[in-house]
């Protein structure tokens, strides 16, 4: 749907007769989509790009294609961003990829013209927020196991090779900080299999990441899965 609507904007731009505006628009509300995605196509003349599909979230935009591949972009191109910041997801992620016990995706950092861009495999699945309160009560026994044991491996984690990105930050852990939006169930198995878009992750407490499990979605708060999750986590570390 995000293409759709982002390809009606901008054909809906060409009515626009000042340049400028229509430059502004498609720079600052359209964040330059369609010259991104075209860099895509150049860079891999061979993916099939027939089938895409757009995303949208936090800093980031993307392009999900042909449901393989993942490629993700900063909404607004900054030169001046230091390359170790275009970094600090990969980084992340390769740090926790072997700890935790739900798939992580494994980045590439590709360079498609001027453009910078996350690339990883697509992880099949649906969000787990996306489900209906029904079907997240139903699964909170199995989901609330699963989210304890995730967040305590990566948690309780000491990862040194990324100790310098956790900066003066107080905590007594890592955190994805955005879980809520990026849990993906397999449609077949109703098993959570990943935990995607590291960006906003960093040392913290953890009851902070128990609350950003439920943190932006009412259907979450409502299942009573904070609960399970809790509990869960509680028990294993007693048992450690």
């Amino acid at each position: 749907m995000w293409k759709l609507f982002f390809e009606i904007c901008d054909f809906l731009c060409c009515l626009i007769p000042s340049p400028r505006i229509r430059n502004r628009i498609r720079t600052q509300k359209l964040f330059d989509w369609k010259n991104k995605y075209r860099a895509l196509q150049k860079k891999f003349p061979d993916m099939i790009f027939r089938h895409t599909r757009m995303i949208k979230g936090g800093w980031n935009i993307g392009f999900i294609v042909d449901n393989k591949y993942v490629f993700k972009i900063r909404k607004f191109y900054d030169t001046s961003i230091p390359t170790d910041k275009i970094m600090r997801e990969k980084r992340i992620t390769d740090a926790f990829a072997n700890i935790s016990p739900l798939r992580i995706p494994k980045i590439e950092i590709v360079r498609a013209g001027k453009y910078t861009f996350y690339k990883y495999d697509f992880i099949p699945g649906k969000n787990l927020n996306t489900c209906s309160l029904k079907t997240i009560t139903k699964h909170t026994d199995v989901w609330g196991q699963q989210l304890a044991e995730f967040i305590y491996a990566i948690h309780t984690a000491r990862v040194p090779e990324i100790d310098d990105l956790r900066g003066n930050t107080p905590g007594d852990g890592w955190n994805h900080n955005d879980m809520c939006n990026n849990m993906i169930i397999d449609g077949k198995t109703k098993k959570i299999v990943g935990v995607i878009d590291w960006e906003y992750a960093n040392w913290g407490f953890v009851e902070n990441e128990f609350n950003n499990t439920i943190a932006f979605s009412s259907k979450m708060k409502k299942s009573g899965i904070i609960k399970n999750i809790t509990d869960g986590y509680r028990k294993i570390a007693n048992k450690k």
